[in-house]
């Protein structure tokens, strides 16, 4: 029993030890360094250290630190403020008031104007109508130059000549027609008229020099009737093939009632078989070009212009194949033969009756209106010098300094399966 109570009370003594408060010199031989050494409370300090560091490292923003009498200064927003121009006023002067002319003044109205809806800009339109007598032209261009910017017309040669020959061009012009004919005088183009109307012309000189590349030398038949837009034509054709160094033989084909001389036919083919001519050119409409062909054979490849396409673009797939003029080559505007050009695809077609074919030369002066739009839309911006890639052709136009130049370069075709198709040339 005493032996019990005697380790009891030796554990409680030890016990009471632990539990009493340590004082800090209860132990004079204890140092900071052997502290240090004993590996918990070297990792205490560690984190105490740590702790310490990085409240240190912490920065007040400069404006906290600021005295508080100094007051605060805080960017101010200044509004970007945009002058807006003036919009540019562009005339289109056509002979709408003309019965002869109102359908293709409409035609390259409703170009001009699907153009300027699908890519306004800051441009606004203003139509000028006017008969197709010279002097209503030229009225009818004094006024639109006075109260526009850019004039878009006329649509007429002598309307054309009228305003050059009196001096009245004033504002940045887009003529729509030719100024100067074969067999005219020549009329000056003013520094300030740029010429883009279609060229049957035109069309007939891009044949010799797509034809005539690398050819030396050689012989060509150039045909046509006596309807003037073919001897024109053929004589463009003459032209441009004699400056290319070689032979171009005209020849004018009698017609009657819509039919060829079939003497004067019999007499060709002979010719053809005797001289083998390199190629023959024609200044023909499909039609008489088909009387031709069955007449004189295929034997020689035939060249024309846009007058063989008889058909619009939609047309093709519901007519009857033209297989008389199989391997024929001319050359058309994209809006005729290429339905997935780019700038094709990007305008609405001619609106039409249903089941009523569209006129081809109405659908070359829609495509007209169109790139006319685009161009004036370029002089607008002042560009003095740029390309199109145009729904008549590829456009390259110089305007605003020096001479105005304008050039249109059309696609290449050929009779395919009886159709008319592209025909890419290397």
């Amino acid at each position: 029993m005493l032996g019990n109570l005697a380790r009891m009370f030796v554990l409680a003594s030890f016990i009471s030890g632990l539990c009493s408060p340590v004082l800090a010199n209860t132990t004079a031989d204890v140092t900071v360094d052997s502290l240090a050494s004993v590996p918990g409370i070297q990792a205490q300090r560690s984190s105490l250290d740590q702790m310490q560091l990085a409240q240190t490292d912490l920065a007040l923003p400069e404006a906290m630190s600021a005295p508080l009498d100094e007051p605060i200064v805080e960017p101010i927003e200044v509004p970007v403020i945009t002058t807006r121009l003036p919009p540019v006023r562009i005339a289109l002067l056509l002979p709408r008031r003309s019965e002869s002319l109102a359908q293709v003044s409409d035609a390259v109205r409703a170009g001009f104007m699907a153009a300027f809806q699908h890519e306004p800009g800051n441009n606004v339109v203003n139509l000028v109508e006017t008969g197709d007598a010279a002097q209503d032209v030229l009225t009818g261009y004094t006024e639109a130059a006075a109260g526009n910017d850019i004039v878009v017309g006329p649509l007429t040669r002598s309307g054309a000549t009228a305003i050059v020959q009196n001096h009245a061009v004033t504002k940045p012009t887009i003529a729509l027609t030719q100024l100067n004919a074969a067999g005219e005088p020549e009329v000056k183009v003013p520094a300030n008229m740029l010429v883009m109307g279609l060229s049957i012309e035109d069309e007939a000189r891009q044949v010799a020099n797509w034809v005539g590349k690398n050819r030396s030398k050689q012989k060509a038949f150039a045909l046509s009737t006596n309807a003037a837009w073919q001897r024109r034509a053929v004589s463009a054709f003459a032209g441009q093939w004699s400056q290319l160094g070689m032979t171009a033989e005209v020849m004018e084909l009698t017609m009657s009632g819509g039919f060829m001389n079939a003497n004067a036919l019999v007499q060709l083919k002979k010719r053809i078989q005797t001289e083998k001519p390199a190629l023959i050119f024609v200044a023909l409409d499909a039609a008489q070009a088909i009387q031709l062909r069955l007449a004189i054979g295929g034997e020689v490849t035939m060249y024309g212009v846009s007058q063989l396409n008889p058909l619009a673009l939609d047309d093709w797939a519901n007519a009857d194949r033209i297989v008389d003029l199989e391997g024929v080559r001319l050359v058309d505007m994209p809006w005729q033969l290429q339905a997935d050009h780019a700038a094709v695809m990007a305008y609405p077609r001619l609106p039409k009756a249903a089941g009523q074919r569209s006129s081809p030369d109405v659908e070359r002066l829609y495509a007209l209106g169109i790139d006319a739009y685009r161009v004036a839309a370029n002089i607008a911006i002042k560009q003095n010098e740029f390309s199109l890639d145009g729904v008549t052709g590829k456009l390259t136009v110089r305007f605003g300094r020096g001479a105005p130049y304008f050039e249109r370069v059309l696609q290449p075709a050929t009779y395919r399966e009886g159709m008319v198709q592209p025909l890419e040339v290397q």
